[in-house]
């Protein structure tokens, strides 16, 4: 019997990548990663490498089955040069985090699009739905809108064993969210990489589309984000508030290099307005939605136990670039 691998990776194109795929064929395959072969495309289509040099690998990283296909896998895959040699867009492969230490929640927010009208499900041609206040984790027809998309993509993600946390409608019309957790931060961005395949393909069945810009609607609108929960054992053991502090300010000084890898268009969205920091600035404070990183109350109350939530990263964001630079981070801060 013949199994369909649905290769995917993550293309050249800067500052943000794109997500591509194409399948494989294989006989009697066992569904284990091990028995994935490497395989190759041509890099010259993706921004990846020169016409004359154009093949590029596909490393097998990460398997999960895929609920929309007999026999179908979905193989989360790094690009390497021909050399095998880790490419340059490859953020994956960079990520010091190889005991699996940190662990991250990822907070994926979005816009489901009409392909024809192109605007977000709930907007009027012409026009503006009613202002934005009802629209956050609503129920009915009036205020709700492409629930069928986002159960439907739930159900989907966990049959093919990702970590999923949860959905709900966000504060903008046509907005929603969902949330992963994983051990580990290559994993983190694994299931966050195939969560959003699998969403974007569900599309393709309604004539729809998913806007991950972090301020498609301009005006009185929330922009989409994805805010980053993350600890290590440091975070999750220490009991110290001033350990808590001291973590915290080693962001302040490299706060520019975080927004260079926090999303194309930041700016738009990080303008200290619809429960943001401004993007100049640099913050942090308990329960502070208004931060650029809030300390959450539960882990003040369980004595200075638990995590961190960076709330700077766009929905367009790489998680793979996003997880690295934070362990950078937090590893450099001065801590006994």
């Amino acid at each position: 019997m013949k199994s369909k691998l649905e290769y995917i990776w993550l293309d050249g194109y800067s500052p943000t990548q794109n997500m591509r795929s194409k399948t494989k064929l294989i006989d009697n395959f066992s569904g284990k990663l091990e028995d994935c072969p490497i395989w190759s495309f041509d890099g010259s289509s993706t921004k990846q490498a020169q016409g004359n040099s154009s093949d590029c690998l596909l490393k097998p990283v990460a398997i999960f089955p895929d609920p929309a296909r007999e026999e179908g896998y979905l193989v989360m895959t790094e690009v390497l040069n021909s050399d095998g040699t880790p490419h340059e867009s490859n953020a994956r492969a960079r990520i010091d985090d190889d005991d699996n230490d940190f662990w991250f929640g990822f907070e994926q927010e979005y816009f489901i699009m009409d392909v024809e009208t192109q605007l977000p499900l709930g907007f009027p041609l012409g026009g503006y739905p009613g202002p934005q206040g009802l629209y956050y984790c609503s129920v009915g027809g009036k205020n709700t809108h492409g629930r069928h998309i986002v159960e439907e993509h739930a159900d989907l993600c966990l049959d093919a064993g990702i970590n999923f946390e949860g959905i709900n409608q966000e504060v903008a019309c046509g907005q929603w969210e969902f949330q992963l957790f994983a051990k580990g931060a290559k994993k983190a961005g694994d299931e966050m990489w195939v969560a959003r395949y699998l969403l974007d393909r569900l599309t393709e069945s309604y004539g729809y589309y998913i806007e991950y810009h972090p301020k498609p609607i301009k005006g009185d609108w929330n922009g989409s984000g994805m805010h980053a929960n993350f600890s290590n054992s440091l975070l999750r053991e220490c009991g110290s508030q001033e350990t808590y502090e001291k973590v915290c300010e080693a962001f302040r000084p490299v706060a520019s290099e975080h927004i260079a890898v926090y999303g194309e268009f930041n700016e738009q969205r990080l303008t200290g307005l619809h429960e943001t920091a401004s993007i100049h600035d640099f913050s942090y404070g308990i329960s502070d939605r208004g931060a650029s990183i809030r300390i959450p109350i539960i882990t003040v109350e369980k004595g200075w136990k638990g995590w961190l939530e960076d709330r700077r990263p766009a929905s367009n964001g790489d998680p793979y670039k996003i997880a690295g630079r934070i362990i950078k981070t937090v590893k450099s801060a001065n801590v006994s």
